[in-house]
């Protein structure tokens, strides 16, 4: 798919804007108690770090709404003007840094391995995904046309959109599953019981919570809550940016929406090629809860 918008740097699709970034991203300087938010696009990445950024805020909303999660959790290869620089926003943040990113393991600054960081990535299912995208293609400026949604699908499988192929970069990031440094969570697993998953996240952290604690990530984040809050639902950006009357940004967060778009037909060839690309992987990622 490469166009005006998008090219190949390394072998990775990214967004043309973000070359001018790659050096310094490749070249990025880690601390040892950064925190990396790692996922695939449309895969629940402004969810997972609003989570995070209440528990690394120990609960102080006032402090969360004191600033957009886009300078909260910076993110990594972004480059956007003047309005989004990850590397720049990063280097003048104060530790502990969380650092939102969307590149797979191969191509993610190596500092972060050599200083042990921790790590966190969340995976949903790829037909959601699929859809997520196609309406984020729509709505968000920097994307080619994304055709019919038929289309899009087929791009999808064949990994001829920003950041590739949904399966590669999953696999690349399964594989780490075992390193103590590395927590493989699923977007369904989040939405089937968030108090379950925000414990889990806790205990990795490190950090003890309170029952009060809990109650308030579990109010904070609920779908309603960070659609309709501006800190979270990015309408802080301009529209030639991200056009939320084309499509919101926080569309409709839930598992299944896969059902209103797939025909039969295509969501026939979807499990096809799916079973061809994750032949004999454990992981199962649950396209209904």
């Amino acid at each position: 798919m490469e166009s005006e918008m998008i090219c190949n740097v390394n072998g990775l699709l990214i967004y043309k804007d973000f070359v001018i970034n790659w050096d310094q991203v490749q070249a990025f300087q880690a601390r040892p108690d950064d925190l990396v938010i790692a996922t695939y696009p449309k895969s629940g990445t402004t969810w997972i770090s609003e989570i995070i950024d209440v528990i690394y805020k120990d609960g102080n909303l006032e402090k969360c709404n004191e600033d957009f999660i886009f300078n909260r959790v910076p993110f990594l290869e972004c480059k956007k003007d003047e309005v989004l620089d990850g590397v720049k926003q990063l280097n003048h943040m104060a530790s502990p840094r969380l650092v939102k990113t969307h590149l797979p393991v191969e191509y993610l600054p190596v500092s972060f391995w050599e200083k042990n960081c921790k790590m966190i990535y969340l995976c949903r299912n790829a037909k959601d995904v699929a859809v997520s995208y196609y309406y984020f293609h729509l709505m968000a400026a920097g994307h080619p046309n994304p055709g019919t949604f038929p289309e899009f699908v087929e791009k999808f499988m064949d990994g001829d959109v920003p950041y590739g192929s949904w399966y590669k970069h999953v696999k690349s990031w399964w594989e780490k599953r075992d390193n103590p440094n590395v927590l493989f969570l699923l977007y369904e697993d989040l939405q089937k019981d968030l108090r379950k998953e925000v414990i889990k996240l806790y205990t990795f952290l490190g950090k003890e919570p309170t029952e009060e604690l809990v109650h308030k990530i579990l109010n904070r984040t609920s779908f309603q809550e960070m659609k309709k809050n501006p800190t979270t639902n990015y309408t802080a950006l301009p529209e030639e940016l991200f056009n939320h009357k084309v499509s919101p940004f926080m569309r409709k967060g839930c598992v299944g929406d896969w059902k209103n778009h797939f025909t039969v037909a295509l969501n026939e060839r979807f499990d096809l090629r799916y079973d061809q690309e994750m032949k004999g992987l454990t992981l199962r990622c649950p396209t209904e809860i």
